[in-house]
């Protein structure tokens, strides 16, 4: 996944765990989605952060937060289910059922199954909303995800993924 990423300079794309943490960014995907890489500990998890630090869904459409929600329980629950009471899932579950009243209410649902939107809507603080399409490369062996962020050509997120990739440029 190393070596696509690294050709993926002019595409935003991260290599993600199961339980959302980045562990590497093109150089696009920090112009669009920050750094990552200083996160530690729970902090690092997408998906803890969305029920801990309501500003993490600033870059997210508000229209989404509702689904988002669900979904990060949902995954949380599943991966929770796969790796067992003793896991890394477990323990941020534990976690966020004591922080978040949010994370508890959906939690006590028990659902499942609820798959991330191909197209996501992003609020990027420089260029505005952007429509994303994500692709999803799998590694199972070792339960890391290669996302990939396109729009499509000639649309007005196309347009805006070039003027960030020229901001983002200047920023690094």
């Amino acid at each position: 996944m190393l070596r696509i990423l690294d050709r993926l300079d002019d595409t935003p794309a991260e290599i993600v765990t199961e339980l959302g943490e980045t562990l590497r960014q093109s150089r696009l995907g920090v112009a669009l989605m920050g750094d990552k890489s200083g996160l530690e500990g729970p902090e690092r998890s997408l998906g803890y952060r969305w029920f801990t630090d309501l500003a993490s869904r600033d870059f997210f459409a508000p229209e989404e937060h509702a689904f988002l929600s669900r979904m990060y329980a949902s995954g949380l629950r599943e991966i929770t289910a796969l790796r067992g009471p003793d896991s890394r899932a477990a323990e941020l579950a534990e976690m966020l059922l004591e922080r978040s009243d949010e994370f508890r209410r959906l939690w006590a649902q028990h659902e499942v199954g609820v798959r991330p939107h191909e197209v996501k809507h992003f609020v990027h603080a420089e260029v505005g909303a952007l429509e994303l399409h994500c692709q999803r490369l799998i590694d199972p062996g070792q339960a890391h995800s290669l996302m990939v962020y396109t729009a499509v050509p000639g649309s007005e997120s196309y347009e805006k993924l070039n003027l960030l990739s020229v901001i983002g440029a200047q920023s690094l």
